[in-house]
């Protein structure tokens, strides 16, 4: 009898001995600077199989560290038909260590991937966070998935954000021998193992890292493939969707893309043909008559989301586009270029990396498919190549705005992809000018009429506030500009579409008490519609370069008839200040019982030393001492 009782001893023994121990006190000291969370252990490995089956294996394990933390630990796995998920289960540790909780597939919620966009989507996500009543705790979790495809390996990212530190992570790959795969390292620590087992011949691909430090947020950080270690993948060889293919570069790929994803796709009937060719027919610029064919585009179709069978990456046909009057990016671009064809006018599918806060490019000299997540259109006329987004009814002919300006894109044509750089909106271009004229009463009530033009990256600035009801956009513009009791009387919106778009916003406005009055004297901001409020933190011992995204200019001018029978007690100075990374100015004068304020914020887009960061938070500060700055007119005697 007491045989099994050592033997059942000696294995639960065993049996712990091998789980970790997720005390939080265990976490080496090293790691905890700046660490919201920490990564204990992530281990994924992938298993080639064929080209058409691939399993991913997934386990982690996360120290949630403090609030900020929580949604490092979220679990977020897509899925359709050719990603099956096959299990999900998880356990939460409290900070000793202590299993407090467990979880399984059952409790994620599943999704659509593009929730209100789409029409009909076989792509889905599941996604859960765990969380727990005190910090620190601990989520350990694992999954698998298999994929009918091999097209799109994705990448590794160990420390995948600001504030997470790891200590240890592993990622592996193994194939058969004739497999090959194309990876990039960037930021890594450490390069990858290769090993070819003599038994099996398969081949593995290993990398590992240990003690990652966290790396702290800093404003106006640069894009982080600059600093964030990542390894990107892409297989020489492939299948997806029952295609099967090779590459090992842009131009191949675009190669593949445009034979086995788009040709044989654009087709149009006859009638549509000759409708497009009537419309242009009296149009002898080429470019007009494209812009007249993308506003025909823009009037019959709308946007929808299109992901069912292969439609992640291939349009729906462009026939259909014209019959259902909808489709998704690839779809309306697709069809666009068939309604340029019919009038002889060549065009691009292009892949980009669509993003509104950061300039993502394609990577020069490494080709994968994980990189884009959006498709425009490139019409490249002799000496004046131009760039459209298909998805909006609204957008101008020729404008594509801060989404997808200023990267490199991939050109899918018949003789293979092209990387091309979509035009970069300067910062002189990217215009908020405003004039304003305001009459000034003894009561200290302000009113009066003001114009502000949009340009640039800066045309669709008003587009959430143009789509609203009048009632609401009164209420948006009270909290848009700082005026003080703002009553708004008449508000109009005008949107030129010409090649050079302009949004024009006239507003006509009272404001009671906008100027305080006491003693015999009016007090008042001059600065009355555009105003900075905080300047970035001050950050010490700043590792990263300064990055603007993107230039940008205001220009503001308003013009006060001031009461009569008072003059200035005090006025503003001029404020003047240049830098490398923008400037400004500020000036207040007075005459004719008028004062004239004028304003210039000017940010240019770039890379800077980190030792220039001091001198953007002053530059900022000044901005926002000037623009509190008052105005004091005394009764005369």
């Amino acid at each position: 009898m007491k045989l099994p009782l050592i033997i059942l001893l000696f294995i639960t023994a065993l049996s712990a001995s091998a789980q970790q121990n997720y005390d939080a006190s265990l976490i080496p000291k090293e790691l905890l600077p700046y660490a919201s969370s920490v990564v204990r252990d992530d281990e994924t490995s992938v298993e080639i199989k064929d080209l058409d089956n691939v399993v991913y294996h997934y386990k982690r394990a996360i120290t949630v560290l403090n609030k900020n933390g929580v949604d490092d630990a979220e679990i977020v796995i897509g899925h359709n038909k050719m990603y099956t998920i096959k299990y999900i289960k998880g356990a939460v540790y409290n900070e000793f260590g202590k299993q407090t909780d467990k979880f399984s597939e059952s409790i994620f919620e599943d999704v659509n991937a593009q929730d209100g966009f789409s029409l009909y989507d076989d792509t889905k996500v599941k996604h859960y966070k765990p969380v727990a009543s005190d910090y620190p705790y601990t989520v350990e979790y694992e999954y698998e998935v298999h994929s009918k495809e091999s097209l799109n390996l994705g990448s590794w990212e160990p420390n995948p954000g600001t504030g997470i530190a790891v200590e240890k992570s592993a990622y592996t790959i193994t194939c058969k021998p004739d497999f090959n795969i194309r990876y990039k390292e960037m930021n890594m620590p450490s390069v990858v193992n290769i090993v070819t087992d003599e038994k099996t011949g398969l081949k593995t691909y290993n990398w590992q890292v240990h003690g990652l430090k966290a790396i702290k947020y800093e404003p106006y950080e640069p894009n982080s493939d600059k600093y964030l270690s990542t390894v990107k993948f892409a297989p020489e060889k492939f299948s997806y969707g029952g295609m099967t293919g090779t590459y090992t570069n842009w131009n191949e790929l675009g190669k593949w893309i445009y034979d086995h994803l788009l040709v044989n796709r654009r087709d149009i009937p006859a009638e549509t043909i000759a409708h497009v060719q009537q419309i242009t027919a009296d149009i002898t610029d080429p470019k007009l008559k494209a812009k007249k064919i993308y506003e025909y585009m823009q009037s019959k179709t709308h946007y929808v989301n299109v992901t069912v069978g292969i439609g992640g990456w291939q349009p729906i046909l462009a026939a259909d586009v014209d019959k259902l009057n909808y489709g998704d990016c690839k779809a309306l671009v697709n069809y666009t270029q068939s309604l340029l064809r019919a009038v002889n006018i060549d065009s691009y599918y292009c892949v980009v990396m669509g993003n509104h806060e950061r300039k993502i490019s394609l990577l020069n000299d490494f080709a994968s498919m994980d990189q884009a997540n959006h498709i425009i259109l490139c019409i490249p006329f002799k000496n004046d190549t131009t760039w459209c987004d298909c998805t909006s009814q609204t957008i101008p002919f020729g404008y594509l705005g801060d989404f997808t300006d200023d990267r490199n894109v991939l050109a899918c044509t018949p003789e293979g992809g092209k990387i091309l750089h979509t035009p970069k909106y300067t910062a002189g271009e990217n215009l908020e000018s405003r004039k304003a004229n305001f009459v000034l009463n003894v009561d200290g009530e302000l009113s009066g009429e003001m114009t502000t033009n949009f340009k640039g990256t800066d045309y669709w600035d008003r587009d959430d506030v143009i789509e609203q009801a009048q009632s609401e956009r009164l209420k948006t513009m009270q909290k848009i500009y700082p005026i003080t009791n703002l009553d708004i009387q008449k508000l109009e919106y005008k949107q030129d579409k010409s090649l050079d778009p302009v949004t024009t916003e006239n507003i006509t406005l009272k404001a009671p008490e906008y100027a305080s009055t006491d003693d015999n004297k009016l007090t008042f901001m001059p600065n009355a519609a555009n105003r900075v409020y905080t300047r970035p933190k001050r950050v010490m011992n700043r590792k990263t370069d300064v990055y603007i995204n993107e230039g940008s200019t205001e220009e503001d001018e308003i013009t006060y008839t001031l009461p009569a029978g008072y003059h200035a007690e005090y006025t503003p100075p001029e404020v003047i200040l240049k830098k490398p990374f923008g400037n400004f100015t500020a000036t207040s004068t007075i005459k004719d019982g008028k004062l004239v304020y004028k304003r210039k914020l000017q940010l240019i887009d770039g890379t800077y030393p980190k030792d220039a960061y001091d001198d953007l938070v002053d530059f900022f500060q000044s901005v926002l001492d000037a623009d509190s700055h008052a105005v004091t007119l005394i009764k005369n005697n």
